[in-house]
């Protein structure tokens, strides 16, 4: 009895000591907390970064932003377009949202200098895009079917004629000037596209209207045939000839990336990034031996290329996600 009446008795006399600590705990403590933030939707937060481009570009925003063209913002959209690339074979979640983000501010930035021109604004951009998507998609959108993705690039390919079509009778003489003097299957081929990169959509565009080779095969023998006239012409010194057959033969290689399904500008990268680990690895192992690679002699060095290509195979090179898997054609038809 006594036993209960004292647990009675403190439990009676410290629940409220508890209680008020308690809260005085808990009220310290919601009011260190941040208020909740209401979670921003993927559009009110565009709507934000295209603010805060204007913002940069008023009359008292940043020096920089206010002196950039088209012409000056070009270098910066294609190194984004490559830093893209690089993050996403990376595996870094965190990096490759980062380097999309830097890329989409490459076309905020050039629809502001367009929308302070009264050419065009971002939201006309988006319309357009939006609008062509579903145009190009009628076996999605539409009734139209596609068994598959020949189909549909067929289908793209005359969707994208009959715009060309109407765009000429919507602005009449002066398009019909323009396709008078651009009536060609390779037409909408960028000429300021890396040279790769150019080569690879021509001769798809060639392919799609069948000319093409049969197999494999042709191909390799074309290249045979431009190593030897590239040959010929280095020995004959011809600076002109040898320009002109080495752009054959790189022409050809591209041609074969297509053929097989490879995407050339990233195979080559993947090769650039190749050597690129390679020769430093060369250099750590000379640094180890205590001599600068530099001095080391020419048999010294292919000597350390096979041990860095060794060194590459030990560590599983096929498993350090260096190569991109082959790309379809269906990749790129924009």
């Amino acid at each position: 009895m006594a036993a209960e009446f004292f647990g009675r008795k403190m439990t009676s006399r410290k629940s409220p000591l508890k209680k008020a600590k308690s809260r005085s705990i808990s009220s310290r403590k919601s009011s260190r907390k941040a208020p909740k933030r209401k979670k921003e939707t993927a559009g009110e937060w565009f709507e934000r970064l295209v603010a805060l481009q204007a913002r940069l570009r008023a009359p008292n925003g940043c020096p920089w932003d206010r002196e950039q063209t088209h012409a000056t913002l070009r270098t910066y959209l294609i190194e984004e377009a490559y830093e893209v690339l690089d993050a996403m074979k990376s595996g870094d979640d965190a990096k490759f949202a980062n380097e999309m983000g830097d890329l989409l501010l490459q076309v905020v930035f050039h629809s502001q200098i367009a929308t302070e021109q009264g050419r065009f604004t971002v939201a006309d951009v988006i319309r357009e895009v939006h609008e062509k998507m579903v145009r190009r998609h009628p076996h999605v959108f539409g009734e139209k079917r596609a068994k598959n993705a020949a189909e549909v690039l067929r289908n793209w390919e005359q969707i994208k004629a009959q715009e060309r079509q109407g765009a000429q009778e919507r602005h009449g003489n002066r398009a019909a000037k323009i396709e008078e003097r651009a009536k060609s299957l390779l037409d909408g081929v960028p000429r300021a596209l890396p040279a790769t990169m150019e080569g690879l959509q021509l001769t798809r565009k060639a392919s799609r209207a069948g000319f093409d080779w049969d197999t494999a095969e042709g191909i390799f023998e074309k290249l045979r045939e431009e190593c030897a006239e590239l040959r010929h012409a280095a020995e004959a010194s011809d600076a002109a000839k040898m320009e002109e057959e080495m752009g054959d033969l790189l022409f050809a290689a591209v041609n074969l990336a297509r053929f097989l399904q490879v995407d050339p500008e990233i195979a080559l990268k993947n090769a650039n990034a190749k050597f690129a680990r390679r020769f430093r690895e060369m250099e750590r192992l000379s640094a180890e031996k205590g001599q600068a690679f530099a001095e080391v002699p020419r048999a010294g060095k292919e000597k350390l290329w096979e041990a860095a290509k060794r060194s590459e195979k030990g560590l599983g090179e096929k498993g350090r996600g260096e190569r991109e898997p082959a790309k379809s054609e269906a990749v790129g038809k924009r």
